[in-house]
């Protein structure tokens, strides 16, 4: 089995609830099996920002899956929950990115591994340094990464939620 690790962002409607229900519907999935959910973020939005903040977490997962079927796995979840196509780095229910892939390196146009932006984006760093601060990518621990964004972005928004991360903690017991 492969391990990677999933990043899982929201901002309509209720946020959580649907972190939860993308979770849910990861972990049935008969080729993927959760290892360790972050706490979950809260972070103004990035690209379109005329938009509601978002709730981002990672999640460790191990997978029997190659990346273009987790991908797909990904994008049905995506879709279960209501999510379609709309405008990119616009308003969504959920969004689910393969953000590495251990011994992964693809860069073609529906897919890239890791994820092409995920070092300058602390609603991944912050959530992916919790659960994953010893991950080496291009030879840099994910620790680094994370701290150098720290240091050089300060004024990039990126805060744990308490509230958010047991409401998460809450819904995911009720569901088992």
């Amino acid at each position: 089995m492969t391990e990677a690790v999933l990043g899982l962002g929201s901002n309509l409607g209720d946020r959580v609830g649907y972190l939860a229900k993308a979770l849910d519907g990861l972990e049935s999935h008969a080729g993927i099996e959760l290892v360790r959910v972050s706490s979950v973020y809260h972070s103004p939005p990035w690209g379109v920002v005329e938009q509601p903040d978002f709730l981002n977490l990672c999640v460790r997962i191990r997978t029997r899956l190659a990346p273009r079927e987790l991908l797909h796995a990904c994008k049905t979840v995506e879709a279960d929950l209501g999510r379609t196509p709309n405008v990119r780095w616009g308003p969504r229910e959920i969004d689910i990115d393969i953000v590495l892939m251990d011994g992964i390196d693809i860069d073609g146009p529906d897919l890239a591994i890791p994820h092409p932006r995920f070092a300058d984006r602390r609603f991944v760093l912050e959530p992916l340094d919790e659960i994953a601060s010893a991950w080496v990518v291009d030879g840099v621990p994910v620790s680094e990464l994370a701290e150098a964004l720290r240091r050089d972005e300060p004024e990039m928004e990126c805060d744990l939620d308490e509230r958010a991360t047991q409401r998460l903690a809450e819904l995911r017991a009720h569901s088992h």
